[in-house]
């Protein structure tokens, strides 16, 4: 990926289409943990990796949004 130094068109667009995908997949991981946690007993490990992977995706949302957003000067 990219980074959207120059701010092109393109770059905002990836930008824009990676963050989609993101959080797609960070909503996907709320299905699969909800699931998980319903039918008891319940693999600890796997539940720990997903949510460890779910707030990997927050984190990179985060920088994502932050780099799309315009640089505000208080």
């Amino acid at each position: 990926m990219r980074i959207a130094t120059e701010g092109s068109v393109e770059d905002l667009e990836e930008l824009k289409r990676r963050l989609a995908e993101l959080k797609t997949e960070h909503r996907d991981l709320d299905d699969v943990i909800a699931r998980l946690i319903e039918h008891a007993p319940f693999d600890q490990i796997q539940l720990q990796r997903l949510k460890k992977r779910k707030l990997a995706l927050k984190d990179q949302m985060s920088r994502i949004e932050s780099q799309l957003l315009p640089d505000i000067i208080a």
